[in-house]
């Protein structure tokens, strides 16, 4: 009535190779060359602007206030938002170098 059933013999196992790794590795050089690469060149620039602020510069800060420098600390740098009225911000909060005469052009 019922025939036996032959059992198959298995597969031999395939070992992974370089072309099974190739999306996860063409991903990886992809999001390296469009995300990685460039943040990292931004924060270099970021940093260089950062140790060369001097009294007397113009700049942006993150919260888009104009101002020119007064004084500059390690961690502080004051800023001359208007005659006589002077705000301290964080230094990493400065965003921006202004070309000098900016302020009196706004």
């Amino acid at each position: 009535m019922i025939s036996l059933a032959h059992a198959q013999t298995a597969a031999p196992a395939a070992t992974p190779g370089i072309a099974d790794f190739l999306p996860l590795i063409i991903i990886f050089i992809l999001f390296w060359f469009m995300l990685i690469r460039p943040q990292m060149k931004r924060t270099k620039e970021q940093k260089k602007m950062l140790s060369e602020l001097a009294k007397g510069d113009e700049v942006v800060t993150a919260s888009g206030q104009v101002g020119k420098i007064a004084k500059i600390g390690d961690q502080y740098v004051s800023l001359e938002i208007a005659d006589g009225v002077v705000v301290h911000v964080q230094k990493q909060s400065v965003q921006t170098l202004l070309p000098k005469g900016t302020i009196k052009g706004l």
